[in-house]
């Protein structure tokens, strides 16, 4: 199964292509610039020195949330107009799953968690087991104090990846809890994340089309927080 997956969540942009499990190729930028201008360039230069076509594609894959608000909407988007041509099913990824994916081959417990500000993160937790992931929570935005009362209650040290896996670090630490960093090459969001888990959405017979594919924030914006505050 082929499979173009797109990443756009956060600082960090990047698009992949693979073959069930198999890495064909990946480009990654953290450099700042927008993802409006680099996330479709990046996917057309991939499948091109791939020698493959968008027509070859089984499945498109994005990071469908969490993540910011904006870098969500535009991998979605690009997704969709991946997709809609040639009416190819689509896999509306969770970012954090995605990003455990990146380290499931460490085993034990995975704390994938995204800076979601206000001093929270977005945050789900994954037992890894012979390369598998298995969830031990939804995704959800919580507080950092609600998380180390979590990881305190689980007993199990914590490996953390994600963009906002410094920041809990810096509080398990201070509750005392026990947490490791994952090195930074595979810290941040990845396209390849995405694709893997693109490939057990498929597998369990969980894509989607275009039309259906959507945004999953997971809390509401900052414009919508603060109307309701003012009514």
């Amino acid at each position: 199964m082929k499979i173009i997956a797109l990443e756009s969540s956060a600082i960090t942009a990047s698009a992949a292509v693979t073959e069930d499990e198999a890495l064909l190729a990946q480009s990654f930028q953290n450099s700042g610039l927008t993802h409006s201008a680099t996330l479709m360039p990046m996917a057309a230069d991939l499948l091109k020195n791939t020698g493959l076509t968008l027509e070859e594609m089984d499945v498109v894959a994005v990071a469908a949330g969490p993540g910011s608000f904006t870098g969500v909407r535009i991998g979605v988007a690009a997704a969709k107009g991946l997709a809609w041509p040639g009416d190819k099913p689509c896999a509306p990824c969770s970012t954090l799953e995605s990003m455990a994916w990146q380290c499931a081959h460490m085993g034990g417990e995975i704390c994938a968690v995204m800076d979601a500000r206000r001093n929270q993160v977005y945050c789900a937790r994954f037992l890894a087991e012979g390369g598998a992931l298995a969830r031990l929570t939804q995704d959800r935005a919580i507080g950092l104090d609600e998380l180390a009362q979590e990881v305190r209650a689980s007993g199990k040290p914590q490996t953390l990846v994600g963009d906002g896996a410094v920041l809990a670090q810096k509080a398990l630490e201070e509750a005392g809890l026990p947490c490791v960093l994952t090195p930074p090459h595979l810290r941040y969001q990845t396209a390849w994340g995405v694709a893997r888990a693109a490939l057990e959405l498929a597998r369990a017979g969980k894509l989607v089309s275009a039309a259906a594919m959507a945004p999953s924030y997971h809390r509401l914006s900052q414009a919508e927080r603060e109307r309701e505050a003012r009514a």
